[in-house]
C-alpha cells in the first residue's frame, strides 16, 4: 500500500481526520512524516495502529489505558498476564458505570412517572435538578443554573 494522506487514513481505519491530528498531538500516535508539500502521510502500520485505537475505544478504555495497551501490543515478550489484568480492571470499572447508569435511570423513571406531563407548570423534575444534591452526593462541578 503506497503512503495514505490523512483523509484516506481516517477513512480507511475508520476514524476521523480530527482525531488522528489529536492522536498525534497527545503523543498516543507518533507524528505523521511529511509529503514534499507538507501534507501528512501515512502507511499501512499507522492505519493499522489508528484501527487498534478505534476498536480500543470503542469498547470503552481510557486514552491512558489505550497508550498502556499499544506499548503491550507492540512488546512481543510482554505478559498475557499484563493485558489481562488491565482488561479486568476495566470491566470493573465498566460494572461501576453500569451501576451508575441503572440508578441515574431509576431516579429518572421515578421523576417521569410523578410528572404529569400536560399543561400546569409544576414539574417534580426540574424541581429535582434545581433542588439541593441528595446527602453524600456531590454535583458535578457545573453551578446550579446556566
Amino acid at each position: 500500500m503506497a503512503s495514505l494522506n490523512i483523509g484516506d487514513a481516517a477513512a480507511a481505519a475508520g476514524v476521523s481526520a480530527k482525531m488522528i491530528r489529536h492522536y498525534e498531538e497527545i503523543g498516543l500516535i507518533p507524528k505523521a512524516k511529511r509529503s514534499y508539500s507538507g501534507y501528512r502521510t501515512y502507511s499501512e502500520n499507522e492505519v493499522h495502529l489508528l484501527r487498534f485505537i478505534r476498536q480500543a475505544r470503542g469498547l470503552g478504555f481510557s486514552i491512558r489505558q489505550i497508550g498502556e495497551l499499544l506499548g503491550l501490543w507492540q512488546n512481543s515478550r510482554r505478559s498475557s498476564a499484563t493485558v489481562k489484568k488491565l482488561a479486568l480492571e476495566h470491566i470493573g470499572e465498566l460494572e461501576e458505570k453500569i451501576r451508575e447508569m441503572l440508578a441515574m435511570k431509576a431516579t429518572l423513571e421515578r421523576l417521569a412517572a410523578h410528572c404529569h406531563g400536560d399543561h400546569r407548570p409544576e414539574c417534580p423534575i426540574l424541581d429535582e435538578l434545581s433542588g439541593p444534591a441528595p446527602a453524600g452526593q456531590v454535583r458535578s462541578g457545573k453551578s446550579g443554573r446556566s
